[in-house]
């Protein structure tokens, strides 16, 4: 199953699952669950209020929409943003996706609530013939690196 839904914490708000833009588009579009005030220097981790579900062999990787960076000063602080299939429902912070905005402007900049900033585009990876990882995942952002 590849599909994304709200974490619990915005199940009853007033929120859009992604969609792509056009027929064409590869990624879907993914927006700020709140309105949040970037000071210039400033990494802010942006809510979207989703989670993930996608198959074994699948990423979601995160990618800023380059007419939403160009037009606000602002960077995915790491680049390029790797959700796991495992993230989602893990007991921290049940998958929630965030988008780490960095300003690199001299203002502060508004994001709105329902703001599109972001993409996630599924796909397909491989692993080495000879992976051996058995470890399970027990933690939400940034627990693969602990």
């Amino acid at each position: 199953m590849r599909t994304f839904a709200l974490v619990e914490q915005y199940r009853h708000a007033d929120l859009n699952l992604p969609k792509r833009h056009t027929k064409e588009s590869a990624g879907y579009d993914l927006a700020s669950a709140q309105t949040v005030i970037i000071q210039p220097g400033e990494i802010y981790l942006v809510p979207t209020g989703l989670k993930a579900y996608m198959p074994q062999g699948e990423v979601l990787l995160i990618i800023i929409r380059s007419s939403w960076a160009i037009k606000r000063g602002c960077v995915l602080a790491n680049q390029v943003g790797v959700i796991d299939r495992d993230y989602v429902d893990n007991p921290e912070n049940e998958g929630h996706i965030f988008i780490p905005l960095e300003n690199k402007g001299a203002k502060p900049v508004t994001v709105q609530a329902g703001e599109r900033i972001a993409q996630g585009l599924f796909v397909p990876f491989a692993v080495t013939d000879d992976d051996s990882s058995e470890i399970v995942r027990s933690g939400g952002f940034g627990s693969t690196s602990r």
